[in-house]
């Protein structure tokens, strides 16, 4: 579905000294620094998969959806998506695929979405019994109800982000590059975007790519990663096979209940009021054996790393590499 060899894209940047004297130089005589966004990724992803691509700010996420949705012209490389070469724009391709920007809207600002949802259906050329039928999955599974009759402008951030996802959904695409879909939305808001995100690729077998910060949408979504830092693939594979490669340990956390004082063996060490033995995964069974065995009606956990921290050390890790 999604085949990317050696991709690369520089940017040359003008660059002059600073002050009234640089900027008269630069008239005459304009210095370049070349940026490399993106260093020779190479990635496949089968159709239906969907996958987290993540990185930190400036690692080159959004640079490569571009490409890959046929925005950015690669400066090398070979980019592949369902077929076509993205950077010529074929109708057909773009037939295909969406781009949904958490920080970008496409929906009219002083009309109702329905009027976005009208025009979408006039470039993409959807039938009208097809626009008729997409249009009722979508208001179902996103429940929008009136929303698609009231101005944009008056609709919530979270109201929006659904109303968008209707509006790049219309046409039925079988790739989705989603950028920050759930930036800035609230906690309930987040729930419901990535179980429509879930329920729309089981239902159709659409091709996910994603990128986010918030890592609740990666673990809910993405049983693959593909990680990136200083523009070059640095990590894909399973997000547990990462988990365990960054933060091999596990926590076992006892809460002995009142009036219990006596200590607890090796491996546990008392942390505050709690008795914590970091173990590996293969020990933790035989932990939790030893502390039911030493207080039987004690409140016992084990605790996975976050996933926040894996990823910054990962990040830490890589960040000169």
């Amino acid at each position: 579905m999604i085949a990317v060899k050696d991709l690369r894209k520089t940017y040359r940047v003008p660059q002059r000294d600073p002050g009234l004297v640089g900027a008269l130089r630069s008239m005459w005589r304009r210095e370049h620094k070349e940026v490399r966004a993106v260093e020779g990724v190479t990635f496949e992803i089968a159709a239906g998969e969907r996958v987290g691509f993540l990185g930190p700010n400036g690692a080159g996420k959004t640079t490569t959806l571009k490409m890959l949705a046929g925005l950015l012209r690669p400066t090398s490389g070979e980019v592949s998506v369902n077929g076509f070469e993205p950077q010529r724009r074929d109708a057909a391709f773009l037939e295909q695929i969406t781009l949904v920007m958490g920080q970008k809207q496409q929906l009219l600002w002083d009309l109702p979405p329905r009027d976005t949802f009208a025009l979408n259906r006039a470039l993409y050329q959807i039938p009208d019994a097809q626009f008729r039928e997409t249009l009722g999955e979508l208001t179902t599974m996103l429940s929008l109800g009136e929303l698609v009759d009231r101005p944009t402008r008056n609709l919530s951030l979270g109201e929006r982000m659904k109303c968008e996802l209707a509006a790049a959904l219309l046409h039925r695409p079988k790739v989705l590059f989603l950028d920050e879909p759930t930036i800035g939305l609230d906690v309930v808001m987040q729930l419901q975007v990535r179980h429509f995100i879930a329920q729309w690729n089981e239902r159709f077998g659409s091709t996910v790519l994603l990128t986010s910060h918030y890592m609740d949408d990666v673990q809910a979504l993405c049983p693959r990663v593909i990680v990136i830092a200083a523009g070059a693939l640095r990590f894909d594979g399973r997000l547990t096979d990462l988990v365990a490669q960054v933060k091999p340990r596990r926590r076992v956390v006892v809460r002995p209940p009142a009036g219990f004082t006596a200590a607890f063996p090796p491996p546990f060490a008392l942390e505050g009021e709690a008795w914590v033995a970091d173990v590996a995964p293969a020990d933790v069974g035989a932990a939790v054996q030893q502390g039911f065995a030493h207080c039987p009606g004690m409140d016992l956990r084990v605790e996975e790393p976050p996933l926040e921290q894996v990823f910054a050390d990962f990040f830490v890790q890589h960040r000169t590499a």
